[in-house]
């Protein structure tokens, strides 16, 4: 593109490169018919003419090597980037075509000059504010001086950092300038097409105050809120703020704040002038085809203009609509529900379709295409949603799906009932027969009744027979040798979509008799079980497969402490950059020292094939990556107390269960000796059996590394053909398209598409738990409904999960891998999984954001007798690490105290 300026009806989405986001953007509108005020775009043609002799290369290469989180190495850079742009002379042509086509606009025309990032107002990143803008610039001179500014502000603190955080290359980013006359606003603000609280896609919500609409955007002002149904056009809220100052232009240039007095009583807008800006809004909606963030200001006259429009990007993704499912739906994100927050790969989400369509086969379903899922799923954010609606609107839904949350997830559990109330989904169905006929067949081919009987009169029995399926089920994940791509994949296939939901009927009776047991058991025990009496019951329990895990990489450590040349090879490569990775390299080039070596693959031997987000099949697995389990290996070598030792600890946790099922039956005994009997039997099958919760997943996840295995030996296949880059690239594609590529279809725009599609999903932090099909979040409508919020003290609550109280320095951590926790810290996480649960063995405590008193992290705390508080609304925001904190697990609280100067930052 040869043109300096362009008229700002030139720009368009098409020009994104040479005009940036913004300027973009206001063409698009102009473009459509709607009221922008007219200007011109100066492109980033002129930007690199004017700083290609400033010498930004070093920059851009220091940017590129420093850290996000490095910002004094970042604010550093970004100040000497602003200097060089500021020295630098404005070719003399740019400067003329910018005098030209200002004149055109009128002698000394008041402007609005805006900086238009090319990484600005994007779909998935709107930069909000990163650049700068000037108001009311008179004069040739001005505006030429404002466009040196707006240059100079692509390299402000906030927008290189910004820029940092979301993986956006230093050299690649430029700056076009938009010009545009200034509306002499009477009054201005924001408008929402799309309520970004709430998530409603029907709301508008309306910021206004009077002048210009920078006193609204920078915060200067406390303003009128309105909130307007786009479908009814009814008002819906009307606040009215204080409006105590104005920005208005200055004569001759510039701007002024003016303080107003008595303007807070009336609101700035009536009802006519907010419908026809939600109309100007919809209107806009309707032509980006996404919500929109705008910017709109009335004149003196009346008349409307929109000054800037830029997504919304903070909304979460509408579920995508199924077929048949009309009106307003209920989902929950089964990914949460299994200690998920990270999206999932294209090939994760596609196993689960499948094995969600074996399940809704095996109940009696109609799944019309297998591949696409039953009629229930849905995916929304690369995340799995379950349809809901059914279950709120029956009365058997009802009593049962909030009490299997309330030990699960228990702000999900808060979530649902307070929909309960909702009219749009009143009870429709009160008969339990629809349940029972499609439960009803599915238990009795796995002869669950017969599992039950067999488990409370011969509990060894049970034991053994769920041995032998899991062996059973081993033998049916390996495909025969020599098989070819095509054969791999049908396997693939056969183990999704028939192997693997037999593993819950015919394992989960087990523990679910184990707790029922328990809670018998403490029904006969009434008043003399005490209160939290049955808690440690539940510590050090046997046939826990996740704890046998956890300690058998304990006794690893524990063979390479007592191994001199095995120790050694931790000492200086202790999570540092270089040290892991190298382990990791002389692992595979089997160099490590005897004991080591043998000791780490035994342990791969059996559990590599779990790992972090395991229940994705795009993730790694330990055996492929071994480096999380070197890094846990590091933390376990640095606990020097003896005493506290994860298997001591949790040998005395078994023996002090027993001695409490001693105690409980003696307390039962003073009632009757039938009693007593039959408390200690209840309790010994609890101990038992509770502990088989873990094996379910288990081999649900053997099978979904299994699955792994295949699929990258026909990636190899694949990316051998050309149809793919590299092996992994199989990862990001869906069943049917593995099976096209293996007939020869190209598929790496598809890879490349789904990869940037991940990417940006991978930044997402705030995952609803409980979403409508209108993209309303229930829970942001539920103040105070899934716990409190930290109190003046600096008190949070949550879920009580593991009984004591520890007080020590936090860690915050969002991602074990490469984790570095000192031995005795708080843990502080979004949720867990099993990949998580070597960190447990030393920590002194734990805090969640997700979970109930039943869910994984919870269970996994209370064998290690770790206080463990779950539910924790927004702790790891809340919760800084290296503060002291305190953690009563039996109370459900976390208190933050104060810094603690023994803690690193991590």
């Amino acid at each position: 593109m040869k043109q300096l300026v362009l008229a700002l009806e030139l720009a368009g989405a098409e020009l994104l490169p040479d005009v940036g986001g913004k300027a973009a953007n206001l063409g698009e509108l102009r473009r459509a018919g709607l009221p922008v005020p007219a200007g011109f775009c100066l492109t980033t043609q002129a930007y690199r003419r004017a700083t290609a002799p400033a010498g930004l290369e070093n920059i851009h290469a220091g940017l590129a090597e420093t850290a996000p989180e490095d910002l004094p190495g970042l604010a550093r850079l970004a100040a000497a980037a602003r200097a060089l742009v500021l020295a630098a002379d404005i070719p003399a042509d740019v400067a003329e075509a910018v005098r030209a086509a200002y004149t055109a606009l009128g002698p000394d025309a008041p402007v609005a000059v805006r900086s238009s990032a090319t990484a600005e107002d994007l779909p998935f990143a709107s930069f909000a504010g990163q650049q700068d803008t000037f108001l009311n610039v008179v004069g040739a001179d001005a505006v030429l001086a404002a466009v040196r500014q707006c240059w100079a502000s692509l390299w402000t603190d906030r927008a290189v950092s910004y820029r940092a955080t979301h993986g956006i290359s230093p050299a690649a980013v430029s700056l076009a300038v938009v010009v545009q006359q200034m509306v002499d606003a009477a009054v201005a603000g924001v408008l929402f097409t799309a309520n970004p609280v709430t998530g409603r896609r029907h709301e508008a919500v309306i910021d206004a105050s009077p002048g210009l609409g920078e006193a609204v955007v920078s915060g200067a002002v406390n303003p009128d809120h309105f909130v307007v149904d786009s479908a009814t056009r009814r008002i819906l809220e009307r606040r009215t703020g204080s409006k105590r100052m104005a920005i208005r232009p200055r004569p001759g240039g510039g701007t002024e704040r003016i303080e107003q007095t008595g303007s807070g009583s009336q609101p700035c807008l009536d009802e006519a002038q907010l419908l026809a800006l939600e109309r100007l809004g919809r209107r806009a909606e309707v032509h980006f085809g996404a919500p929109q963030d705008l910017e709109w200001a009335i004149d003196g006259s009346g008349a409307a203009w929109l000054t800037q429009s830029r997504p919304i990007t903070t909304l979460y993704p509408l579920p995508e609509p199924r077929p048949g499912r009309d009106g307003t739906r209920v989902y929950l994100c089964f990914s949460l529900a299994q200690g998920l927050t990270r999206p999932l790969t294209s090939m994760g989400l596609a196993g689960f379709r499948l094995i969600a369509s074996s399940v809704a086969r095996a109940a009696g379903f109609d799944v019309p295409v297998p591949h696409d899922g039953p009629a229930p799923y849905v995916q929304a954010g690369q995340r799995l949603f379950f349809d809901l609606t059914p279950v709120v609107r029956s009365a058997v839904g009802r009593a049962i799906v909030p009490r299997v949350f309330d030990i699960m997830e228990a702000r999900s559990a808060a979530v649902l009932r307070r929909l309960f109330a909702d009219p749009r989904w009143s009870v429709t169905s009160r008969s339990p027969w629809r349940v029972l006929r499609h439960v009803g067949p599915v238990a009795a081919r796995a002869r669950v009744p017969e599992t039950l009987l067999r488990a409370l009169f011969r509990p060894e029995a049970a034991l053994r027979r769920a041995e032998r399926f899991g062996e059973r089920f081993r033998a049916a994940l390996v495909v025969p040798a020599g098989s070819t791509p095509v054969q791999r994949l049908d396997h693939v296939e056969r183990i999704l979509g028939q192997e693997l939901f037999p593993v819950v009927p015919n394992i989960l009776p087990l523990p679910a008799l184990g707790f029922a047991l328990l809670a018998a058991a403490g029904r006969l025990l009434g008043p003399a079980a005490g209160p939290g009496a049955l808690q440690p019951v539940l510590r050090g329990l046997p046939n826990n497969v996740t704890t046998e895990m956890d300690l058998a990489l304990w006794q690893l450590a524990s063979a390479i402490r007592a191994d001199a040349g095995s120790a050694a090879m931790f000492e200086g490569a202790v999570f540092d950059e270089t040290g892991v990775p190298e382990l990791v390299r002389r692992y595979r080039a089997r160099e490590l020292p005897a004991v080591m070596q043998s000791g780490l693959a035994g342990f791969l031997g059996r559990y590599g094939h779990r790992a972090v987000a395991e229940i994705d099949l795009g993730m790694p697995r330990w055996s492929d990556d071994p480096a999380h389990i070197l890094g846990v290996l590091a933390n376990y070598l640095r606990l020097d107390d003896p005493g506290q030792a994860p298997d001591r600890l949790f040998s005395k946790a078994a023996r002090d269960a027993e001695t409490q099922v001693e105690r409980l039956t003696a307390a039962a005994g003073e009632r009757g000796r039938l009693r007593a009997a039959l408390v200690r039997a209840a309790l010994k099958r609890t101990r038992m059996f509770a502990g088989l919760r873990e094996l379910p997943k288990y081999h649900i996840v053997e099978a979904l590394a299994a699955v792994r295995g295949q699929l990258q030996a026909i990636g190899a296949e694949l990316a051998a053909a050309g149809s793919i880059t590299a092996a992994d690239d199989v990862f990001f594609l869906d069943l049917p398209e593995v099976r096209e590529g293996l007939a020869g279809r190209e598929l790496h725009d598809v890879v490349a598409q789904r990869r940037a599609a991940y990417a940006q999903e991978l930044g997402r932090r705030h995952i609803p738990r409980v979403l409508l099909s209108d993209g309303t979040e229930p829970e942001a409508l539920q103040a105070g409904a899934a716990g409190a919020e930290a109190g003046p003290a600096g008190l949070l609550t949550g879920t009580p999960a593991s009984a004591g109280t520890v007080t020590a320095p936090a860690r915050v951590i969002l991602e074990p891998q490469g984790a570095h926790l000192e031995p005795g810290e708080i843990l502080v996480a979004p949720s867990t999984d099993p990949g998580w649960t070597p960190l447990f063995l030393t920590a002194g405590g734990l805090v969640m954001e997700m979970g109930g008193p039943n869910s994984h992290g919870a269970v996994v705390a209370r064998e290690y007798g770790i206080p463990a508080v779950v539910g924790v609304p927004d702790a790891t925001s809340l919760i800084v690490t290296g503060h002291s904190v305190t953690v009563d697990g039996a109370a459900g609280t976390v208190r933050q105290d104060r810094p603690d100067q023994s803690a690193g930052e991590g």
